[in-house]
């Protein structure tokens, strides 16, 4: 009993000296211009896609052709924008054509 209360205290205690995980981390946020200086500059990547949500949000797709990375972000109407996701391996889907026979 007292050996496995010990292992118990040990592993919750490890536990909650580890690290944040990435996805409770803040999220990265610039000014839109410079967020759009960065991503072309450093990363070679251009508007892929994007739309407007709830409450005048835009979300916006960018990507890299040549290297496969891309970054999701958030701008608000104050200007700041705010990144949501980025990777590697981008591909683009090919689009269907409304009304073409399949």
């Amino acid at each position: 009993m007292f050996k496995r209360l010990i292992t118990t205290a040990l592993v919750f205690g490890a536990a909650a000296l580890a690290p944040p995980a990435d996805a409770q981390s803040r999220p990265q946020c610039f000014d839109r211009g410079t967020l759009v200086d960065i991503l072309t500059e450093q990363f070679n990547e251009t508007l892929t896609g994007g739309g407007l949500q709830s409450p005048g949000q835009l979300l916006e797709i960018w990507s890299s052709h040549s290297t496969g990375s891309f970054t999701v972000f958030i701008t608000y109407p104050t200007g700041i924008s705010c990144v949501v996701a980025s990777g590697r391996e981008w591909h683009n889907a090919p689009m269907a054509i409304l009304g073409a026979d399949s």
